[in-house]
């Protein structure tokens, strides 16, 4: 089944690619045949994997800035793919939540969509192309200890249904939800909440999740190239759990 879900000559450009899911999506997708555009803020960890893969180039984006962005598309005359993943996350309720750092998130995991999609639609108006957006299950659950997280991940949702309406035939969109991935984020998180008790607070997210263990980046990757195929051109709008039944529990 090699001809399923091929890529083959579309241009694809992956925000945040440079490690955890968006690397293993650049990855992927290279794999299906798809030109692939890895756009980071760390253009090393970018070039490193467009080095490893064919057919692909780093981008040096901050996906916070407008006028970053508007450069970096400067050499991107087309493209047939977006997958809006960067993100960032935050540990604290909402009175632990500083206005500093709710802006931040907002900024990194909202605004960042609306800046990268906004410039990239003319270009995936004109390919009749795809956008995946890269959610949560704090989208539509909440998290303890996450208010900020989910407040950004509902908008995340919310956008990607809003421009489906607007552009109903013109292009496709739709958002997928993670449960808990293995990711450097979750490393990060475990290090930097949970030294003292790493493989306790492991085990109480693998638990969460009902089949038993934390997704992989593959695990993303493998339906994000789902949804960008021609296998897939009836899913509009959709937002899609990939979360080992977290949220049917």
């Amino acid at each position: 089944m090699t001809d399923t879900f091929r890529l083959e000559n579309k241009i694809a450009l992956v925000t945040g690619g440079g490690s955890g899911i968006g690397a293993a999506t650049a990855r992927e997708l290279a794999r299906a045949g798809a030109h692939v555009l890895i756009a980071d803020l760390n253009l090393a960890a970018a070039q490193a994997l467009a080095a490893e893969l064919p057919d692909a180039r780093a981008v040096a984006m901050d996906v916070t800035e407008s006028a970053s962005i508007a450069s970096a598309f400067v050499s991107i005359p087309q493209l047939d793919i977006l997958v809006n993943n960067a993100g960032i996350g935050l540990v604290g309720d909402i009175t632990h939540t500083s206005e500093e750092d709710f802006a931040r998130v907002m900024k990194v995991n909202v605004h960042s969509v609306f800046l990268v999609t906004q410039a990239a639609l003319p270009l995936l108006l004109a390919s009749h192309g795809s956008i995946v957006n890269i959610g949560s299950v704090a989208a539509t659950v909440g998290v303890k200890q996450r208010f900020a997280y989910c407040a950004s991940k509902g908008a995340v949702l919310a956008m990607t249904r809003q421009i489906a309406v607007d552009y109903p035939k013109e292009l496709r969109i739709n958002c997928i939800a993670p449960g808990t991935v293995q990711t450097p984020f979750v490393e990060g998180y475990l290090d930097k909440y949970h030294a003292h008790e790493k493989e306790k607070v492991r085990a109480e997210l693998v638990a969460r999740q009902p089949i038993g263990r934390l997704g992989t980046p593959e695990d993303i990757a493998s339906l994000v190239r789902y949804l960008c195929s021609r296998e897939a051109e009836f899913i509009n709008g959709a937002l899609i759990p990939i979360d080992g039944g977290w949220t049917a529990a």
